[in-house]
């Protein structure tokens, strides 16, 4: 998925909510947004948009390159790629990794800031005829990410743009409006050390089943398409805290879904679709219902499994591993589970085409279709009919 101009107006809109007395300053980026031509084409003139990174490690200092063309100690970021970049932090993020070798795991985002740009910085650039560019603007979008590795990774600098690094103070970054945000934001927590931005549920019955939610299958738009997973999400700025984010997932989810005994009991560390290192506290909770009766308003459907059916699913080795953990530490108990669905007006069953297969709908219009284990003869992606040969 390209990088689209209404993601760009979007990320403006938004940082200039927070900060609305620099609306002015961002006059030219906001006129670009208005015109004709793709704001993050380098060849828009007179300014287009740029993505930088402020690589933060744990002792609070911030990741700097000696940039050949102007000398200048600078954050990692250069152009986007329209045609390759889905959003303006996966820019960031590949420049970063382009310009000194770190890989997209070994970063994560911050509580304060998520995906949003902690800055929006616009800076002069002087013509360059060697490239055929006359004077322009960079309007350049700033995001922050954690060094996730206690021990810092070896740096491979990019030689032909890049002629050094270190890493400097929250009080010497060069650049004075990413500088006066990095010290407030140290006032609100932004202390390098990475910490969980997304919350999961592990729901469970109390006699040793577990409730999996099936991923829609949409590769570069969903996280781990087309899996059984845990329910959850990502944190936004207005979430009070980690639980009230797993509280607001579920309720957007799956309305009606109401978890017991809801504790923290893990930390797991998954990859985003862009390749980011995710740090999830998992959240442990009791639920007795039915999921049929659920209405489900993200993803496939949800069931329920014993841990010894997860082989046959698709399903993260970690989500597997931290399911038959709790299953471990908490053996059943002895009260009755849910009563299996029992559908108004009772299933239809149609006999279609050569063989036999099964066209199961329930009273709601609903259609009962299998995927095939992975292992099987005939597996595969795709959903079908059940059927007999």
């Amino acid at each position: 998925m390209p990088l689209s101009r209404s993601h760009i107006r979007k990320a403006a809109e938004a940082y200039l909510g927070r900060h609305p007395h620099e609306r002015d300053s961002l006059a030219g980026l906001l006129s670009l947004l208005e015109g004709d031509d793709h704001p993050a084409d380098r060849a828009t003139l007179p300014g287009h948009v740029t993505c930088s990174a402020a690589v933060i490690d744990r002792e609070q200092r911030v990741l700097h390159i000696g940039h050949r063309g102007t000398g200048l100690l600078l954050n990692p970021g250069g152009h986007t790629e329209i045609a390759k970049d889905r959003t303006l932090l996966a820019a960031a993020l590949r420049e970063v990794c382009e310009e000194t070798g770190l890989r997209p795991g070994d970063l994560c985002l911050t509580p304060q800031f998520l995906g949003a740009p902690i800055d929006i910085d616009v800076h002069d650039i002087d013509a360059n005829p060697d490239k055929g560019e006359s004077a322009h603007q960079h309007f350049d979008f700033r995001y922050v990410f954690y060094l996730v590795p206690e021990q810092h990774p070896r740096l491979a600098l990019q030689d032909e743009e890049v002629s050094g690094a270190c890493w400097l103070e929250f009080a010497d970054v060069r650049s004075s409006t990413l500088r006066a945000k990095l010290l407030d934001a140290r006032t609100h927590g932004l202390d390098g050390r990475p910490e969980p931005v997304n919350a999961s549920a592990l729901i469970h019955d109390g006699q040793g089943r577990y409730l999996l939610h099936l991923r829609d299958h949409k590769p570069g738009a969903i996280w781990e398409p087309g899996v059984f997973a845990l329910l959850g999400g990502g944190r936004t700025h207005d979430d009070q805290n980690l639980e009230g984010t797993l509280l607001r997932e579920l309720s957007e989810e799956v309305p009606g879904l109401h978890l017991k005994d809801l504790k923290p009991y893990a930390v797991e560390d998954a990859t985003s679709i862009d390749g980011l290192s995710v740090p999830i506290q998992v959240f442990a909770g009791r639920w007795r219902g039915n999921p049929d009766r659920l209405r489900l308003h993200e993803g496939v459907l949800l069931r329920w499994f014993p841990p010894e059916d997860l082989d046959r699913l698709r399903l993260s080795p970690a989500t597997r591993d931290l399911i038959h953990r709790h299953a471990a530490e908490n053996p059943p108990d002895a009260k009755p589970a849910a009563t299996p669905p029992v559908w108004d007006g009772g299933p239809r069953t149609v006999l279609n085409g050569i063989g036999v297969h099964l066209h199961l709908e329930d009273s709601e219009g609903r259609v009962l279709l299998g995927l095939r284990h992975p292992e099987s003869k005939y597996a595969g992606n795709t959903w079908h009919y059940l059927a007999v040969h």
